[in-house]
């Protein structure tokens, strides 16, 4: 429910690449590439990080602190740096 809707944007988002759990001290951090829907007319307050290979459980709900338009331009989510200060998520 409530999922956005646009031109060049796919229902239930895209697949997240480069996933690459690692540890930094004693902090695991996951990783992901930067996330990009081209030429896409949308506007999205925050996203959610699902396991589409797991009933679709939810492993992260991103707020992006306000409303991000793009229109007829790229529409891309930039994940943090792997840091154990960070990275989008975190466990220590």
């Amino acid at each position: 429910a409530q999922e956005v809707t646009g031109t060049n944007y796919t229902a239930a988002g895209a697949a997240l690449t480069n996933v690459t759990p690692t540890t930094s001290g004693t902090t695991a951090i996951v990783d992901f590439a930067d996330l990009t829907f081209g030429t896409a007319t949308v506007t999205a307050r925050g996203c959610l990080i699902y396991n589409s290979t797991n009933s679709n459980k939810a492993i992260a709900a991103i707020d992006f602190g306000g409303d991000k338009t793009s229109t007829a331009g790229d529409f891309t989510v930039v994940f943090p740096a792997a840091s154990a200060t960070a990275a989008i998520i975190r466990i220590a």
